[in-house]
């Protein structure tokens, strides 16, 4: 199969028909075979019904029941695990995001030997109060990834069918996605302009809050890509650090009153700065040692994407 197209559905029973129908007469266009994957995230509308009546009109039209509201990684997560085409596309149900920038995309990553292509949507048809935070988040994040993309919240995009294969996606880490198959080792990242509709039908379902939780994620999906599988390098580190500088101020107070100063230890504020400083330190280095025996015990420590191999029996 040429294509499958994963699509998170939550609430969107109006955009659904015309969506299915786009999407079949562009790709019958292009002479692909193709899969469509509804995932129905807990919809309390009619989006269910809806999906299981495309479902009976295109054959290739499949559809998922989440039996209530997991989220959009989890949505795109299951749909990565069902999908079977040469190349996986995901795209939202609201009818803001083009089918017709599919073959486009699609030749973009085959002609060019791609992992990962992802759509930058240059011009939005949003207000500026949702424009400028994103801009800013955007920025942020690709300083911090050292992913040179304009717009990681885009959820129209490309992958070879290995990459999707090879990720877990869980929480609110969608947003990351390019990053977690760049610590995966898929490296082939970039992006295309893509088209922005105006919203048709019904309303965002984000608010302000998934820039707060996308700031939170991104610290967790840095840290676990770096120290996930060595938490004693981070915490051992600084707590060793910590308690070092700690003691070295013990130690100069120390000194300091048996030869220069009869004041009291415990009369100096230095002095508790000194013991609070020391058992952080001492904390930072045990929450090391404990992660480094539950990394180091836990079942997948030895789970590596071995890409291929040669000669061997």
């Amino acid at each position: 199969m040429d294509i499958s197209v994963i699509v998170p559905v939550f609430n969107e029973e109006e955009s659904l028909p015309e969506l299915a129908d786009w999407i079949d007469r562009v790709l019958k266009a292009e002479n692909l075979s193709y899969e469509v994957i509804m995932i129905d995230d807990g919809s309390t509308d009619d989006s269910w019904e809806v999906i299981e009546k495309l479902s009976a009109k295109y054959a290739e039209v499949k559809g998922i029941k989440f039996q209530r509201n997991y989220g959009k990684s989890a949505a795109l997560n299951e749909g990565f695990k069902a999908c079977i085409g040469e190349v996986v596309v995901t795209m939202d149900a609201d009818l803001q995001d083009s089918p017709d920038e599919i073959p486009g995309l699609r030749s973009m990553l085959l002609d060019n030997k791609l992992d990962l292509v992802s759509g930058w949507k240059k011009r939005r048809h949003d207000p500026l109060e949702k424009r400028i935070p994103s801009k800013f988040f955007n920025w942020v994040t690709s300083k911090i990834s050292k992913i040179p993309l304009h717009d990681f919240n885009c959820g129209l995009k490309i992958y070879r069918s290995k990459v999707v294969k090879s990720i877990e996606v869980y929480g609110e880490m969608h947003r990351y996605i390019p990053l977690i198959a760049k610590w995966s080792g898929f490296r082939k990242i970039e992006e295309k302009v893509v088209e922005h509709k105006a919203r048709k039908y019904g309303y965002s379902k984000f608010g302000w809050e998934r820039y707060i939780n996308g700031f939170l994620d991104l610290g967790t999906i840095t840290f676990l890509g770096k120290f996930g599988k060595k938490p004693m390098q981070f915490f051992g580190f600084w707590g060793t650090l910590f308690f070092l500088i700690g003691f070295g101020i013990f130690a100069y107070l120390t000194i300091s009153k048996f030869l220069f100063d009869a004041t009291g230890l415990t009369q100096r504020p230095l002095f508790f700065f000194a013991i609070m400083i020391m058992i952080i330190g001492s904390q930072w280095f045990l929450a090391g040692f404990i992660g480094e025996l539950v990394a180091r015990n836990a079942s997948g420590r030895n789970q590596y994407l071995v890409e291929k191999k040669c000669n061997l029996s």
